[in-house]
């Protein structure tokens, strides 16, 4: 049964940043697992390459964040990343464990060759009804048109950038809660996308006018602002705050790594 990326109802889709950070360790099965327990509609997770070319799920470009390790993911093979990061997911597993939710692959590269084994690992496991493919540049849309029907959400960095993103195929778009107004919602709307809030901050350094919370965590008053913005899916660390409304644990944590 396909997943509702392309008709959402009437209430936002609740998807588990980093399969569900606040629950478990970020991009574990044991997120995965918490994400379903909590009542998650779908999981986010992120896709990097190796070195010797396996798809995995890691957000940060180096180790140093979760392993205070300096060495970047593409210069790591998967078996001495295995043992750096125990409960690393290659994309197969993660499309495994992430069943039945939705899955929500931000695809951390640039590169359009990325894009067949990312495609391939969805057609094997039959996922594509499943599937938003979440990309970062224009280019990469584009290259992503011409292989697949897929849904795809535009990771823009310009919160202006909606008719831009629908004119080149993307049929979904990121606003971070902080660049949220009625005008920008207004543009997303008339171009013709769904609108994914991203909660907190956007940078490891706190921005003007953000909220003061690290990304993917937010508190009551946040998620009220959000709702009036009526959007199709919100992303947040804790799928527990947008399921059954209880109190955020994240409010004095410290800003880490960005979105």
């Amino acid at each position: 049964m396909a997943f509702p990326w392309r008709s959402p109802g009437s209430r936002p889709l609740v998807i588990a940043h980093r399969g569900g950070a606040a629950l478990a360790g970020e991009n574990t099965a044991a997120a995965f697992a918490a994400a379903v327990a909590a009542g998650a509609d779908a999981v986010e997770t992120d896709v990097r390459v190796t070195a010797d070319g396996a798809l995995v799920c890691v957000h940060d470009a180096d180790l140093l964040r979760l392993a205070g390790d300096p060495r970047s993911v593409a210069a790591l093979d998967l078996a001495t990343l295995r043992a750096v990061l125990p409960g690393l997911l290659t994309l197969a597993e993660a499309i495994a464990a992430s069943a039945p939710l939705g899955l929500l692959l931000d695809v951390k590269l640039k590169d359009a060759r990325v894009l067949p084994g990312i495609l391939g690992a969805v057609d094997t496991q039959d996922a594509g009804g499943r599937v938003l493919l979440g990309l970062r540049d224009t280019a990469l849309i584009v290259a992503a048109r011409a292989l697949t029907d897929l849904p795809v959400l535009a990771f823009a960095a310009d919160p202006d950038g909606a008719a831009a993103a629908r004119g080149v195929g993307a049929d979904w778009f990121r606003l971070w809660q902080g660049d949220l107004s009625g005008e920008r919602v207004a543009a997303v709307r008339a171009a013709g996308l769904r609108l994914a809030v991203m909660v907190g901050q956007p940078r490891a350094e706190p921005l003007p006018g953000y909220p003061p919370f690290p990304v993917g965590h937010v508190d009551g008053d946040g998620l009220a602002r959000i709702a009036q913005c009526a959007p199709d899916a919100v992303l947040l660390d804790d799928p527990r705050l947008l399921k059954v409304g209880t109190p955020s644990t994240a409010r004095h944590a410290p800003v880490v790594s960005p979105g």
